[in-house]
């Protein structure tokens, strides 16, 4: 059976864990119905994967987003953190939980409280980037003034210089949607253009930046709104798209946690280029995995993304 065979009989699905199984076997136990002794067992899966990673850090920041989404219900961090109120591993977790609560509900319920876990993690887990990639989430969703989150910012990467969660925080708050500009962005994008190497985890920042570009002039509407996919015509979007298919498009090329979400992001930015043809590649490596964002920014993921890769590979 052919690829594209394959790729129509599974269909599209919303993996968060993307290719990480073992991600998602512990993310189904934690969204599975509550029963006596559960999460005590949850507790445990937890812990047993995030020390698997080791010091991978962007296998490790990955696999505790994804499983903080999926244990913000319940009361699986906390009952870690009671367990072992020292330990580096429950308070980062415990921080990225309320981070995520936080999100949902637009405001952290005790930021303070959170920026503590991080830390008291950083101070038990002096070489993890990951408390630091928390406590920037934190500040980021409190606004907090530029010059901490900088402060912050050089403690994740002197850890892990290309730090993927972290470069996709600073984009975000440096838009002009929330504490910088659209020159500030830019001069951020810039920064990292010219020293990134072109299969790190924090590849993507650049073609993310255009899409939040494209998203935000679709908000704008009017004539700029109708014609936006000029701004892909660019002398730096074609540049950053011709640069992705380039680098990217090579399997196992993208070997970092996240690369199918980059791989998402590529695909949708072609389409959106009119260069759909070329999308091709990027959708047979994709596979059924698919990311809400930014698919989601035309209207349901799952039909947007099995409506273009269809075309795609047709």
């Amino acid at each position: 059976m052919s690829i594209f065979r394959r790729l129509r009989a599974s269909g599209p699905r919303l993996l968060p864990e993307l290719d990480d199984v073992k991600l998602g076997r512990v993310r189904r136990q934690l969204n599975s119905p509550g029963m006596p002794g559960q999460v005590s067992i949850q507790v445990d899966q937890v812990e047993r994967l995030l020390q698997e990673a080791g010091a991978d850090w962007d296998r490790r920041g990955h696999r505790i987003a994804v499983l903080a989404e999926a244990a913000a219900p319940s009361g699986v961090s906390r009952t870690w953190r009671l367990r072992a109120p020292r330990g580096g591993d429950p308070l980062v977790f415990e921080a990225w939980v309320e981070l995520v609560r936080g999100r949902h509900a637009g405001r952290m319920e005790d930021a303070a409280a959170a920026a503590g876990y991080c830390h008291r993690a950083a101070e038990a887990l002096p070489d993890d980037p990951t408390p630091w990639v928390a406590l920037l989430g934190i500040l980021r969703l409190t606004r907090a003034p530029s010059r901490e989150l900088f402060t912050v910012w050089h403690e994740v990467t002197s850890r892990d210089p290309w730090n993927r969660e972290a470069h996709l925080q600073m984009l975000r708050y440096l838009s002009p949607e929330e504490c910088g500009s659209r020159s500030s962005q830019l001069d951020f994008v810039h920064a990292v253009r010219a020293g990134v190497p072109s299969a790190a985890p924090a590849t993507g920042v650049e073609l993310t930046a255009l899409v939040d570009e494209h998203a935000r002039t679709l908000a704008r509407g009017g004539v700029e709104g109708l014609l936006v996919r000029r701004q892909w015509s660019n002398h730096r979007a074609a540049g950053a798209l011709d640069a992705a298919l380039a680098g990217w498009l090579v399997p196992g090329r993208l070997a970092y946690a996240a690369a199918r979400a980059d791989l998402n992001l590529l695909a949708y930015a072609l389409v959106q280029a009119g260069r759909v043809r070329e999308s091709g590649t990027a959708f047979e490596l994709i596979g059924e995995t698919v990311t809400p964002w930014p698919w989601s920014l035309d209207g349901e993921p799952l039909r947007q993304f099995g409506y273009w890769q269809s075309k795609a590979l047709a």
